[in-house]
């Protein structure tokens, strides 16, 4: 299961690195920006251990505690959020491929012309032919290539230090002139950090299947710990290599243009062969994952009856559909960005942070003792955890902005569709009057989000 989690976690993101940081913050940000991110998902993280243990009985772990918590409708908001966050990511990952490969090949682009999003829509649904099939080995395949894909991020490390020069890296420590002051800086980079980060709660969406629930919480805080080191250090290297901008300016996937700079060709070479290794696993494991919130909130009756459906493989392949068709509109969506990856990978980290401070919140309810499904005896660090989990994804709501915020209520309102066929498959009321407030407030979100991008306050 720590695999799983460590694999999920070191996904192609973190080749993308040098230049996302480059062009908002400079050194002194990055850190101050690392330390922010690393505290805060670290609290997540124990919020997530505590809660494998202190509600053993929930299974899905992200949505679930949404649920157990607050109620259905947000509960099901946050199986919808977590479930469409997955499924955004997995469209950088083609775009990051699309983009390698376009160094070689000017008519991908950088992933976001017509034929980009051609062969990337061919490899969204091949991969659905291929794990339909069944994917039992998904896991030992996850092993190997969390080792391969960690090769050259070591190597790029490495190598980054041996050639680091002092001076670029003093030039690089305050930023440049068009980073402005060091605390945009540092909000500029939260919803990168976030993206990165994504896969500490991977361990509680497949709670289901570990043999004891002490594992979760361990492969949750072992993998948070293991890959910190690697996203914070492939960033601040990188400073010492070349000037801000010049990183800023990168095609992704950015930290192959860092190596090239310091080593010639074969650094670019090297690193875009374990970027496309990196991309085969890590959209395996986020494609399963996806599928399996979305399995699991229809077994519990909270999704439609018809994404409960599995083969004898075990492969849910409604939900695995549905999961790959998502994909499939944001890929053309990415078509009209002004920037295709950065939108992903921004609305992927906004979509997340619901499902978040939702299971944030509810921990701080396990601490209170407000909870009545809670085993166990209550630790006195567990609510200045909870807590600091909170008001870290509260940050984070307003480091996203209004643009991330209004975009995620334009993807969010549209999902009631799924909760009102819930309803009536199972012949019930279909809100209840705060259930119905909130569907008020998802849909004027989402009215206010497309007039925005109609009038063109907002772009994407």
């Amino acid at each position: 299961m720590t695999a799983m989690v460590v694999g999920s976690m070191v996904g192609a993101g973190v080749f993308s690195l040098p230049a996302r940081f480059a062009q908002q913050t400079g050194v002194a940000g990055a850190l101050i920006s690392w330390a922010i991110a690393g505290t805060g998902m670290l609290m997540l993280a124990f919020v997530f251990q505590q809660l494998a243990v202190r509600r053993p009985d929930l299974d899905a772990g992200v949505y679930a505690y949404a649920k157990a918590g607050f109620g259905e409708y947000p509960g099901f908001f946050s199986a919808f959020g977590y479930w469409a966050s997955a499924c955004v990511g997995n469209v950088t990952y083609w775009v990051l491929i699309m983009s390698t490969v376009g160094a070689v090949v000017p008519a991908l682009g950088e992933g976001d012309t017509v034929l980009a999003i051609v062969l990337s829509s061919a490899g969204l649904w091949g991969f659905f032919l291929l794990i339909k099939q069944g994917v039992k080995e998904a896991a030992a395949i996850n092993r190997i290539v969390t080792v391969a894909k960690l090769i050259p991020i070591a190597v790029f490390v490495i190598l980054a230090l041996f050639f680091l020069d002092p001076h670029a890296f003093a030039q690089n420590w305050g930023g440049a002139d068009y980073a402005g002051s060091l605390f945009s800086q540092v909000k500029g980079t939260m919803l990168a950090t976030v993206f990165v980060f994504l896969g500490v709660e991977g361990a509680s969406v497949y709670s289901r299947h570990a043999a004891r629930r002490e594992d979760v919480g361990r492969a949750t805080i072992t993998g948070f710990l293991s890959v910190f080191a690697v996203f914070a250090s492939v960033t601040i290297v990188s400073y010492g290599i070349m000037p801000m901008d010049e990183i800023a300016e990168l095609r992704q996937p950015s930290m192959a243009g860092v190596l090239e700079h310091a080593v010639g060709t074969w650094g670019l070479v090297f690193v875009s062969v374990g970027l496309i290794v990196s991309v085969l696993g890590a959209y395996l494991a986020w494609t399963l994952m996806a599928a399996e919130v979305l399995f699991v909130a229809a077994k519990d009756k909270d999704m439609p009856r018809f994404l409960a459906r599995s083969t004898s493989e075990d492969v849910p392949v409604p939900a695995l559909a549905l999961s790959t068709a998502l994909s499939q509109v944001v890929l053309v969506v990415t078509y009209f960005s002004e920037d295709a990856f950065n939108f992903a990978l921004d609305l992927t980290s906004a979509l997340t942070l619901i499902p978040f401070l939702l299971a944030a919140l509810f921990a701080v309810k396990v601490a209170m003792g407000w909870d009545r499904g809670a085993v166990g005896r209550r630790t006195g660090g567990a609510l200045p955890i909870a807590a600091l989990a909170v008001v870290y994804t509260a940050f984070l709501l307003f480091a996203a902005g209004l643009k991330f915020v209004l975009v995620s209520f334009i993807v969010y309102a549209p999902a009631t569709i799924l909760f009102v066929m819930t309803r009536r498959e199972q012949g019930r009321r279909l809100f209840s009057p705060g259930e119905a407030v909130l569907l008020a407030a998802s849909i004027a979100g989402a009215v206010l989000g497309v007039v925005a991008l109609a009038a063109g306050w907002i772009s994407i």
